[in-house]
This record gives structure tokens, sequence and C-alpha cells, in this order.
């Protein structure tokens, strides 16, 4: 926090004191505290650096004032500045130079008073002055918008921002006060352009995008930048957005629930004893007892299973899951020679699936990619996708990764293949 005595003492330095009929002043630097601008530290409006200007004449009528008004600011009597200074309104043929030292005044002791429509009055005159240094402009500039944002006149905040970027493209704060001024002030079309424009937009941007796109209900943008979200900052509630939206799109196919499920599980969202209940099943009919064992193992492991009411019940489904991995095992080798015989890409590709979850990565894998070679499943890129999701439970990420880039389809096979790259990518 800055001392707004230690701010004014040094706006203006007496030359000379005689009772003369002209008083002579030397200005130097104008602080503006942030705290009296009182907005977000998106802008560095914290102080201006010193700059020296040549000592200026002016009429004792004004000089007088002027000093009053100056020793008054730097006791931290901004009002009683203020006050004094308005002795010189009335003061008659100003030269712009006149108007210039008491604009600067007024616009220190102002601001510093919190008389903002005062103080963005002053600001204005002495930025269109032409006296200001090429050093100074941009940051009384920038203080003007900070001042306007503060009163919420947005309008004339825009029109200042604006001007500070036209001096400074590459202003990072201006741009970010800019978009939220659009935001605040209902300008969304505004503020989503601003946004769009930018490579690397941070957490909170990305948050002010999405929130943006659901209110001019754009799914389509919406779900991307939530896509941005899960990539670059992850959280549970924007993967469980993620995953509820990709199923309520239109022709998403409800065979991929359990491939939902496994990105709900590998992002930890994944809480309820219904939820375990109903993956490991799933895993069950997909003929995959070994995945199956393994969540509702989980599902004992984090509590969510073997308590409450429904223990005997959780029990009774791990006794099943665990026969049937043992009937699994007997019939396997009978049950391979078969689907490699047949060609059934659809049979290769499940028990190559089972058998990466029992541990068995590389057979596994081949009988996979044998069924990913055929192409004459039921669902290819459904095939390709489970191919994906095996590898990378095999530790396999690079070729994951590549696998998923192959996988193609409108039914949610795609979307979910994206998924996985991101997810895996932020593992």
């Amino acid at each position: 926090m800055f001392n707004d005595r230690q701010d004014h003492s040094c706006l203006f330095r007496i030359l000379k004191k005689e009772n003369l009929p002209m008083t002579k002043f030397r200005l130097a630097h104008l602080g503006l505290v942030m705290a009296a601008i009182g907005f977000t530290a998106a802008a560095p409006l914290a102080g201006f650096s010193s700059v020296a200007f040549a000592a200026e004449t002016v009429r004792a009528e004004i000089g007088k004032p002027l000093q009053e008004a100056q020793k008054l600011a730097a006791a931290g009597k901004n009002k009683e500045a203020l006050a004094e200074l308005r002795k010189t309104d009335s003061v008659g043929n100003k030269s712009a130079n006149d108007t210039y030292l008491i604009e600067r005044t007024r616009a220190s002791a102002a601001s510093a008073a919190g008389d903002y429509d005062t103080a963005a009055k002053a600001f204005e005159s002495v930025i269109n002055s032409g006296k200001l240094s090429a050093a100074e402009q941009p940051k009384f500039t920038q203080a003007l918008a900070g001042i306007y944002y503060r009163i919420k006149d947005y309008p004339k905040a825009i029109t200042w921002i604006n001007r500070a970027l036209k001096d400074n493209p590459n202003d990072g704060a201006m741009k970010e006060l800019l978009i939220q001024t659009y935001y605040i002030s209902g300008k969304y079309a505004e503020a989503a352009k601003e946004l769009s424009s930018q490579k690397n937009l941070n957490e909170a941007q990305l948050g002010m995008l999405a929130n943006i796109q659901l209110k001019q209900n754009d799914k389509a943008g919406y779900v991307q930048t939530l896509e941005r979200m899960a990539a670059s900052y992850p959280k549970p509630q924007t993967w469980a957005d993620l995953l509820q939206r990709v199923q309520a799109k239109p022709g998403y196919s409800s065979t991929l629930s359990l491939d939902v499920l496994r990105l709900r599980l590998a992002n930890g969202l994944l809480s309820k004893p219904s939820e375990y209940m109903e993956m490991s099943q799933l895993a069950l009919q997909a003929g995959n007892p070994a995945e199956a064992l393994k969540i509702i193992n989980e599902g004992y492991k984090k509590g969510a299973l073997g308590t409450g009411t429904d223990a005997p019940r959780h029990q009774r489904l791990k006794d099943l899951a665990t026969k049937t991995q043992a009937e699994f095992a007997g019939k396997l080798a009978a049950a391979e020679a078969e689907a490699v015989k047949a060609k059934d890409a659809d049979a290769l590709a499940n028990l190559g699936y089972a058998l990466v979850s029992d541990g068995k990565a590389d057979k596994g894998l081949a009988l996979m990619d044998q069924a990913v070679k055929l192409g004459t499943g039921r669902n290819p890129e459904a095939i390709k996708l489970h191919y994906g999701i095996a590898q990378s439970v095999a530790g396999k990420k690079a070729a994951a990764l590549s696998t998923f880039k192959t996988v193609k389809g409108t039914d949610g096979t795609a979307d979910l293949a994206r998924y996985w790259t991101i997810s895996l990518n932020h593992s």
C-alpha cells in the first residue's frame, strides 16, 4: 500500500516563494495508488516513474492556490486540496499550461480522495494536453481506463483501454482488463472474441469463456472449452461435465457406456457403490471378468463396496466375477483358436482386452492388433478405441496415443479417443 502523503509530497515543488506576480513550479511525478483505483490486479497502475519537467511560470492567482493545494495534498488533506483548486476555476484567460498544471494536481488529489468522477475528467484533460512525455502518456491512459472501470462507466473504460492497447498492443494487463470489462458489461460476443484470439488462456479465462458460451447457448464451443480445461487444468467437475455431454450428443451409442465409465474411473470420478456395481456388471457382460474383479476390488478399497445393507450383494457380485474369471481361464485356449480360425474381429478384440486386463498384455494386444487389421467388426472404430485403451492399461502410452489418433466415428468413439488422449497426456 502506498502512502498518500508520500505520493503527493513530490507532486509539486516550489522553486520560488517570493511574493511575485509570477510563481514558478517544477512538476515531478504523479503516483497513482492502485488502492485508490480499486479494481482488479490486471492493470499495473501502482505508480508512475519519476519524470522531471521544465520550470513553468504561472500567474499568482493560479500559483497560490496550486501551492496551497500541494501542501494540503502532502498532508493527506486531499478534499481540502480539491477545494483549493476550485478557486482557480473562476480565473479567466487560463493558458494551456495553466490548465495542465491545475488538472494534473486535481487528478492526483481527486484519485487519492476517492472522487473518481473528478479524477476521470482531470485525467482526460491531462492526457489530451499534449504535455505528457512519451513515457508517461501510456501510464496515464492506463490509469484513466482503470478509473472508468472503477466507477463502472464501462463504455468509456473500453474506449480508453483500446487507446492504451493501440499504443501497446502487447500489453497483457490491458487485454485482461478489456476482456473483464466486456464480460462484466454484458458484451459477451466481444469478450469471447478477445478470449478466442489468445493462444494460451489461463484457468480463469477458460472458465469465463465457458460461461460465455453457456450464456450464448454455444454447445459446441462450450465442449471445446471444456476439453481445453481438461487438458490444461483437469478437475473432477470438468471431466464429469465433459463425459455427461458426450453421452448427450446426438448419435451417441449406448454400447460405449463401459468406455465412459473407464474414463470416469481413470479420472477419479467413481465414488458411489452403484457406479462400481454398474461398471463391474458391464465388464462381465463384455466378457472381461478380470476387469470386473479389478473394479470390484477398487470399490472395496475405497470403501464404496462391502459396507452397509448392500454388503452381501456386493459380495455376491465379487464371487460371480471370481467364478467367471476361473471359467474364462479354462475356456481361453479353445475360444482363442475358434476366434482366430473364424477371423472374428469382435471375438479377437474382446479376448485380447480380457487378457490385457488379466496381466497378459503381449498376448492380448497381439489379438487386438489382428482384430483392428481385419476391420470387420460390428464397430471397427470401437475396436480401435478399445485397442488404444488396452495399450494404455498395459503401460504403452506412446502406442496408445498413436492408436487414438486413428479413431473416427460419430457415435462417440472419436470423442472418447480424444478424451483418452487428453487424460493420458496429463498423466
